[in-house]
């Protein structure tokens, strides 16, 4: 099933970038994340300290991630970022990135996360818990 897809158009900022001017590439990730909460905030329209309070989670923990880059960007490049969730599961989810260069694939990612909250046994840990049907139909509404 297709899900929502939000994208976000952006410029490289200098502080992004490593010596030689492209992306350093742990800022990618950074965008990534973002761009998750971005999409979120869209599909439930609120932001992220919003719905994670209403529905009382402390938030979706990255249990895995990955990228690969095809095309560098630098410094003052404009790009646009496309996210959306690839899968629903029980308790954890798939988050697919594809950042564009000039109409061209720069960088894929992908990121698996798990809607998480306290544990009401010991609140200094989290723990998983399914993720609210009404949270998929929003995303499937998109």
């Amino acid at each position: 099933m297709p899900y929502l897809t939000n994208i976000v158009a952006r410029r490289i900022q200098w502080g992004e970038c490593d010596p030689a001017g492209i992306v350093f590439y742990p800022r990618y990730f950074e965008m990534f994340d973002a761009s998750t909460t971005a999409l979120f905030e869209r599909a439930l329209g609120m932001t992220k300290y919003q719905f994670t309070n209403a529905y009382g989670a402390v938030g979706y923990p990255m249990v895995d991630t990955r990228a690969r880059f095809l095309i560098p960007a630098r410094f003052g490049d404009d790009v646009i970022i496309e996210t959306t969730v690839a899968e629903f599961r029980r308790s954890s989810f798939d988050v697919r990135h594809r950042i564009l260069k000039d109409g061209k694939l720069a960088v894929e990612g992908s990121e698996t996360r798990v809607w998480a909250v306290r544990d009401k046994a010991d609140p200094s840990r989290i723990k998983s818990q399914p993720i609210p049907r009404d949270i998929i139909a929003r995303f499937e509404a998109g």
